[in-house]
C-alpha cells in the first residue's frame, strides 16, 4: 500500500509520498510514487501513485510517452493541454484505459487492480490546480473548504491536517504538516515505508521549486517526530477531565 498527499495553498503547493510497495508479508519492496513532467517557464505537473503498480508503472510509462510524441497534440499530451482540467482529463482517460486492459487480462483469475493518483500543478497563466482522480477517471479538485487531498492509507494523517492545513497555511508550515502526517501514518500501519519523496511548487514559479528524499535514519526527521511525540504527550499530561 501507500500514503501520499498533497496541499493547495496560496502561496503554492506540497506533496509527499511514501515508496513502498507490499505483496504478502515476505515481498517488500521499494518504488518511487512520485513523478514530475515540467516544462520551465511555461507549466509543472507533479502526479502521486497509489494502488497496483503494474496500472500506475504502465499509465505513467504511457503519459511520457505520448509527451514525447513528435506528433503530440493538445488532446493527447499533458505538456501540451491547454487547461490543468484538460491535463486531469488526459490523465484520468489514461488510467482508466491501462486499468481495464489490466482487468481484462487479470479477469481469468478472477482478480482485478485498481490505482489513484493526485495531480498537482500549473501552467503559465492559468491558477494552480490540485485533483484526485479516481480509478475510474474521474476526478474532484482541492477547494479553500478542503485545500489537501490524500490517497492511499490516508486515515492516520488525516487529523492533523483537519486540523491544521488552510489555505493561508505558510509553506514551511505545510511541510511540517505532510511530513507529521506521514510520521503519523508510519507508526500507525507497516504497509508505509520510508524513503520518503517531498516536492514543493511555489506559485507562479512554473517549475519543481524543491525537491527532497528522506532516507530512513534522517536525522531531521527523527528530531521532528520526537518532537512531535513530546508535544503530544504534554498536551495529554495536561489536559484536566
Amino acid at each position: 500500500m501507500t500514503y501520499c498527499v498533497g496541499l493547495l495553498l496560496n502561496d503554492g503547493m506540497v506533496l509527499l509520498s511514501d515508496t513502498r510497495t507490499n505483496a504478502g508479508l515476505d515481498n517488500i519492496a521499494t518504488y518511487r510514487k512520485m513523478f514530475h513532467f515540467e516544462v520551465p517557464g511555461d507549466r509543472v505537473i507533479s502526479i502521486t501513485t497509489a494502488g497496483s503498480l503494474s496500472v500506475t508503472q504502465t499509465t505513467i510509462a504511457r503519459l511520457r510517452e505520448a509527451a514525447d510524441d513528435p506528433d503530440a497534440t493538445e488532446e493527447t499530451s499533458i505538456l501540451k493541454a491547454p487547461t490543468m482540467l484538460k491535463v486531469a482529463s488526459i490523465i484520468g482517460n489514461m488510467l482508466c484505459k491501462v486499468r481495464q486492459e489490466i482487468d481484462e487480462k487479470l479477469s481469468t483469475m478472477k482478480q482485478g487492480a485498481s490505482a489513484s493518483m493526485i495531480v498537482a500543478g500549473q501552467r503559465k497563466g492559468g491558477a494552480m490546480r490540485l485533483f484526485l482522480i479516481y480509478p475510474e477517471g474521474n476526478f474532484i479538485q482541492a477547494t479553500e473548504d478542503t485545500p489537501f487531498l490524500q490517497i492511499g492509507e490516508h486515515k492516520y494523517g488525516k487529523p492533523i491536517l483537519d486540523r491544521v492545513v488552510k489555505p493561508a497555511t505558510s509553506l514551511a508550515d505545510a511541510e511540517k504538516a505532510v511530513l507529521l502526517s506521514m510520521d503519523s501514518t508510519l507508526r500507525s500501519n507497516l504497509s508505509v515505508g520510508m524513503p520518503l519523496d517531498l516536492a514543493v511548487i511555489e506559485a507562479g514559479d512554473l517549475r519543481l521549486s524543491r525537491t527532497r528524499r528522506i532516507e530512513a535514519g534522517d536525522e531531521s526527521f527523527r528530531a521532528m517526530s520526537e518532537g512531535w511525540s513530546r508535544a503530544l504527550r504534554d498536551g495529554f499530561a495536561q489536559i484536566k477531565l
